[in-house]
């Protein structure tokens, strides 16, 4: 676990994983498990990243190829591949990530803002970056990701 806080700060604990050469975080907290890839079944008329549900314990769990939804492209799964199932508003969902990397505990002073591009949707979905040894973590905002969590969020 990378710690990357102040004595007596309020600390938040973040997964770390990778989509291709890039890292992105999420708040620890909305994660409910890290489970291997397991091919999902495909919907019809279902966004391109969304690469269908898995059978989770009798529940359906809609599974988000994070690569394609960030616009990096589609991934191409492998046994390597992991999918963070993650509970936001009572809606629970997996992402599709290349590897789970590190539990990093951080306060909010070592997250810069994203920066302003010209592009809204980076702002939309990078929350922050987190800089640690030659590293650029992207933190994910959970809430923008899939399409009816972003309306009732607005």
């Amino acid at each position: 676990m990378t710690d990357l806080s102040h004595a007596g700060d309020d600390r938040r604990e973040l997964i770390s994983f990778r989509i291709g050469e890039q890292e992105f975080c999420v708040d620890i907290m909305s994660v409910r498990e890290i489970r291997g890839w397991t091919p999902a079944t495909p919907l019809p008329h279902s966004p391109d990243f969304v690469r269908g549900v898995i059978n989770l314990r009798g529940a359906v769990l809609p599974i988000m190829d994070l690569a394609a939804r960030l616009g990096l492209g589609a991934a191409d799964p492998s046994a390597r591949h992991v999918i963070i199932v993650v509970k936001l508003s009572e809606r629970m969902f997996g992402l599709l990530v290349d590897a789970v990397s590190d539990i990093l505990s951080v306060t909010d002073d070592v997250i810069q803002e994203t920066p302003d591009v010209s592009c809204d949707k980076v702002r939309n979905f990078v929350r922050g970056i987190i800089t640690i040894d030659n590293r650029m973590i992207s933190q994910i905002a959970l809430e923008t990701l899939m399409p009816q969590l972003e309306q009732q969020a607005a």
